[in-house]
């Protein structure tokens, strides 16, 4: 987990999924030139960066199968981080989620002990915070914390599991970041 500082007084948070919400998924990405951001994801974030902190919540996987390393997940981040080019502090902290779905995990996406550890370190208010992602785990750890979630559509991803989540707990649903931050989060005045 990386950290960066943000005035104390911006209090709402979006935690974002990385592969499908703010990057193209291809699936056990490992090499930064890869990296391709998606449609409006650059210009929506910019949108919101004054009026919510932002925070990266990312499961990989990848590193836990032995696929890339943690160095080369955080050199994606790095690549993604510099193509959006967001003002200081960009993202106020990383959580890259090394575990596979069979082993014990604490970080992995449903757990809710990113979010919960930094909505009370950096004094943010559950009310004003949201999980945006784009498969199942990235609601289910929004809901499991306490806080709003929404989905960013992802037909691969979106089964009749998802669907009844999102209607048994009304989480909207949005084609891409771009619409969800419009809906959710008002541009900072």
């Amino acid at each position: 987990m990386t950290q960066a500082s943000q005035p104390s007084e911006v209090r709402a948070a979006l935690f974002l999924d990385r592969d499908g919400t703010v990057i193209r998924d291809v699936g056990y990405l490992s090499e930064p030139d890869g990296v391709e951001l998606l449609d409006g994801a650059k210009d929506a974030l910019h949108r919101v960066c004054r009026s919510h902190r932002l925070y990266l919540f990312t499961n990989q996987s990848g590193i836990g199968r032995g696929y890339f390393t943690l160095e080369q997940a955080q050199a994606v981040n790095a690549r993604m981080m510099a193509l959006l080019a967001l003002p200081p502090p960009g993202f106020a902290a990383v959580c890259i989620a090394p575990e596979t779905t069979g082993q014990p995990f604490i970080y992995r996406k449903p757990s809710p002990a990113f979010i919960l550890e930094r909505i009370a370190a950096d004094g943010l208010d559950p009310a004003r915070c949201w999980m945006i992602g784009d498969r199942l785990s990235d609601l289910q750890a929004g809901v499991n914390a306490g806080i709003a979630a929404v989905l960013v559509h992802n037909e691969a991803y979106f089964d009749e599991q998802t669907r009844r989540f999102c209607e048994e707990h009304r989480i909207p649903s949005f084609p891409s970041l771009s619409d969800a931050l419009a809906g959710i989060a008002p541009p900072a005045q």
